[in-house]
């Protein structure tokens, strides 16, 4: 599948019907994720490999995931109702994809590789340390989603797991006004993606 093809297929993924501020439910965009993916097949982690989306909100990573050809994927969300919205596009896509409602302490099952666009911890301080523990404690790889200005404190946090960010790449994030306390139409904010091994 080429990436523009994949961007297109993902533009489908419903978004949230309502989202929850708290839990920061934020669609991330078709363009970086099919980028992210296509980057993740091309480094050989994810065709034929069990992925694990973390937070998967309406399932955008679980579902590139799948198209890219993995052997299985799963993914965890605390939302009930963006657990349900990715269940039914699955259904309609007939999409071998399993959607598990749990918070990040309940999944207790491994993966080859984790991809997640977790909370930045902009609601929830330290959200986002929650998500980095159970992903490297689950799969040998994993890509995870942060604010670019805080990269230096992935590196840290990941090394003091015996962990390194081999690869990282910027993306200009585009934030529609969603919630009452969003002042602008669109918000940019700067996000980097960590490849961590």
């Amino acid at each position: 599948m080429k990436k523009k093809d994949l961007e297109i297929e993902l533009e489908r993924v419903p978004r949230f019907e309502d989202p929850d501020p708290s839990l920061e439910q934020y669609i991330t965009p078709a363009a970086i994720a099919a980028d992210v993916l296509f980057n993740a097949y091309a480094r050989g982690d994810i065709e034929g490999l069990k992925v694990m989306d973390l937070g998967c909100g309406t399932g955008m990573l679980a579902f590139g995931s799948w198209m890219m050809g993995a052997g299985s994927v799963v993914g965890y969300d605390v939302s009930q109702k963006a657990i349900g919205l990715a269940a039914s596009h699955a259904a309609s896509l007939n999409a071998d994809i399993s959607f598990r409602l749990s918070d990040i302490g309940g999944v207790v099952e491994g993966a080859d590789t984790v991809v997640m666009n977790p909370p930045f911890g902009c609601q929830t301080r330290r959200a986002d340390r929650d998500f980095l523990k159970k992903a490297m404690g689950s799969a040998e790889c994993v890509y995870s989603f942060h604010m670019a200005e805080t990269l230096d404190f992935v590196k840290e946090f990941v090394g003091k797991h015996d962990r390194k960010i081999v690869y990282n790449k910027t993306y200009k994030y585009d934030i529609p006004n969603t919630f009452t306390f969003h002042s602008k139409e669109k918000h940019s904010v700067d996000i980097v993606v960590v490849n961590i091994r």
